[in-house]
């Protein structure tokens, strides 16, 4: 319930309407990063049944095609492509078979992230922040320059990350991983006012607990802004 529920918001952030029966996607074109499963597969599957074209990815193979296969039974227009968000050619070649099979990028939703490490953060190794900030952090900006381009030539378009509450308050044995849901927060403001120009709006969600296997705003005039969807956890930043 929770993770449809989620799905919602992301997919109203993207619509820029009120409510998501108000709105259609149809004939937009969106990327949804590590969307196998989980969030990401979720947030395909919102996009996907109000008219959107979706490519998914993720690292495995064998997670695509399920996924494809998944949404394809819905009546999704949906194509898939293996992607390490953390290499440039993988994230190279995401952005060139949307823009080959599809014409453009209206939408990215960045969802991948990674947490190697369980512990106290002093016993953090900096091959521990490289990879996390590599990924969750580095890769979301690298992506979002790769399709700004596109969107620009289709008169704009929605961005959207994915946080999470540990981005507001940091868990003990979470340290890097939360330090980097917090710079997910920081980078939709910087970038939201400079893609504003291009009519880009740049958001963020930041969910608490959901079950995966990793653990009605009026979206048209929002960018900048990150909606938490905690089931009621305090979050201050």
């Amino acid at each position: 319930m929770f993770r449809t529920g989620f799905r919602c918001i992301v997919a109203n952030f993207v619509l820029g309407q009120r409510s998501m029966s108000q709105s259609s996607l149809a004939g937009q074109i969106a990327i949804v990063t590590a969307s196998t499963d989980g969030i990401g597969l979720a947030t395909a599957q919102a996009l996907g049944q109000r008219g959107a074209h979706v490519v998914v990815s993720s690292r495995h193979q064998a997670n695509v095609d399920r996924a494809v296969a998944l949404l394809q039974s819905g009546n999704i227009d949906v194509t898939g492509t293996t992607c390490n968000v953390g290499k440039s050619e993988d994230r190279e070649k995401l952005v060139q078979k949307t823009v080959e099979r599809f014409g453009g990028v209206d939408i990215l939703v960045s969802n991948a992230a990674v947490n190697p490490f369980f512990g106290n953060i002093m016993d953090s190794t900096e091959a521990v922040w490289d990879k996390i900030l590599d990924v969750n952090v580095k890769s979301a900006f690298l992506l979002t320059k790769l399709v700004v381009p596109h969107m620009q030539k289709r008169g704009g378009g929605s961005v959207v990350f994915v946080s999470s509450v540990t981005g507001y308050q940091p868990v003990q044995t979470l340290g890097p991983y939360s330090v980097s849901k917090t710079a997910l927060l920081g980078l939709t403001k910087a970038l939201a006012p400079e893609l504003a120009q291009s009519n880009i709006r740049v958001n963020c969600v930041a969910p608490g607990v959901i079950k995966t296997q990793f653990s009605m705003p009026e979206a048209s005039y929002i960018t900048g802004e990150t909606i938490t969807a905690t089931g009621g956890m305090s979050c201050r930043l």
